[in-house]
């Protein structure tokens, strides 16, 4: 068994939890969000704390255990406060700009890469235009967003260019002039 998966989610209060069939929905000051419990796992709001569990016989679906509880806590911090990642634009002529519903990057590319912000999600830029804040009230929806804007221009390991979590470390590799000086250097 989990040991996540046994601790007990507590409420806040101004926050609403409630089971309703196999979905577990909690309102908060900031919206509202749902989720569908797999197969063989239950929940139950109990005061101002909710439970889950693995239902009877089905000790084969206990892999889900742990994930279910994550999920609904993650639901209801989300609902208090926003969770945010932050995404840095590194490279000559590298920028982004929120246009409306759009984000449009512009990333050494022959065209500029617009993308749909989706329902939910608030993005922002700072003013040099390359520091990109995503914040919403759903985990899953903001980390996935960030790594979709991530995947477009990989930070690439010569230069360092490209775009990468705030506070990431990019491993540098040696190019070629630095490695041919090295050994030329050696046999002298």
């Amino acid at each position: 068994m989990s040991r996540i998966g046994k601790k007990p989610i507590q409420i806040p209060d101004k926050v609403k939890a409630r089971v309703d069939g196999r979905s577990v929905l909690v309102e908060g000051p900031l919206g509202k969000l749902s989720y569908g419990l797999p197969e063989g796992i239950n929940a139950a709001v109990a005061g101002n704390t909710i439970n889950v569990s693995v239902a009877q016989g089905a000790q084969d679906k206990g892999a889900l255990f742990g994930t279910a509880r994550a999920r609904i806590n993650n639901m209801v911090a989300g609902v208090t406060k926003e969770f945010a990642k932050v995404l840095e634009i590194s490279g000559v002529g590298f920028k982004g700009a929120v246009e409306g519903s759009k984000v449009s990057l512009t990333l050494g590319f022959s065209h500029p890469v617009i993308m749909d912000i989706p329902p939910g999600i608030k993005m922002s830029f700072d003013p040099k235009q390359t520091v990109l804040t995503i914040k919403g009230i759903d985990r899953e929806a903001v980390g996935n967003l960030a790594a979709q804007i991530k995947r477009i221009k990989k930070p690439e390991p010569y230069k360092g260019t490209g775009i990468r979590y705030q506070g990431e470390h990019i491993i540098r590799k040696a190019g070629k002039t630095a490695a041919g000086a090295g050994a030329g250097a050696a046999k002298k």
